[in-house]
């Protein structure tokens, strides 16, 4: 049975090489749309979207994230950010004890709402001819981040969002058997990396091997590995600066 969606979903990958098209405000606002239509958790929408397009500021998310200006080739650039301000100045207007906001609970769900909202964003984006990379490495520097986007207190950066038309498009990375990511009523990986890990490692050094470009020599398990090894003092400020954001994750150490 035929499936778009399916489709989609299955078919994902990021694209880092985009035509030097911008999105029209039209399709800008589609995606906002499309993202704000995701779950959240208890209603209560704690996330908002920057839209970066500034070409200064751009510089600086290119830098701090190292894209080597591909980011800066997208259609447009957006920018999720965890968000309990908007709630906090509800809260403030009803006369409402607004303490439950700083807490790691409401920050974790602020997370999720953006997380959630992002997929939704990017499935929208794909659906309607463009692609997309979800970039982490904007909390390379989240303290720069923050003073860029002018943030108050209560809202924190998570996730930029280069979105365009691809210029070429990789191929499809396999993904983890299914062994080793679902278990039934509980945790049972087991003896299961031990015998099915290899058979993925060898399946990720083909497709590496064959791929159009950047290729080398790499299993998942090197992967792994290799980010293991990374620089330990980069992002190592998150807490403090979460924390300085108004946000009492701090209690977690207690």
């Amino acid at each position: 049975m035929e499936n778009s969606v399916l489709d989609l979903i299955y078919n994902h990958r990021s694209i880092r090489n985009f035509k030097k098209q911008a999105l029209s405000s039209e399709e800008v606002q589609t995606l906002i749309m499309a993202a704000s239509k995701a779950s959240n958790s208890t209603f209560s929408q704690q996330y908002s979207i920057i839209s970066v397009t500034d070409p200064e500021k751009l510089q600086a998310f290119d830098e701090l994230t190292g894209s080597r200006h591909w980011m800066m080739s997208s259609g447009h650039y957006f920018v999720m950010v965890a968000d309990q301000q908007r709630n906090f100045q509800i809260a403030q207007k009803a006369g409402v004890d607004p303490y439950i906001l700083r807490t790691t609970d409401k920050f974790l769900a602020s997370v999720f709402d953006a997380s959630i909202a992002t997929e939704n964003l990017v499935l929208a984006a794909e659906s309607m001819g463009m692609g997309a990379t979800i970039m982490g490495s904007i909390l390379n520097d989240s303290h720069r981040v923050i003073e860029l986007l002018n943030l108050p207190k209560l809202t924190f950066p998570l996730l930029g969002v280069a979105v365009g038309y691809p210029e070429t498009l990789p191929e499809n990375k396999p993904r983890l058997p299914q062994t080793l990511q679902h278990f039934e009523n509980g945790y049972h990986l087991s003896d299961r990396i031990e015998n099915q890990l290899p058979e993925y490692d060898q399946q990720m050094l083909e497709y590496y091997a064959a791929r159009s470009s950047n290729q080398r020599e790499e299993t998942f398990s090197n992967h792994i590995v290799s980010e293991l090894s990374r620089n330990r003092k980069l992002r190592s400020d998150l807490l403090k600066n979460i924390v300085h954001q108004g946000f009492n994750v701090d209690e977690l150490l207690k």
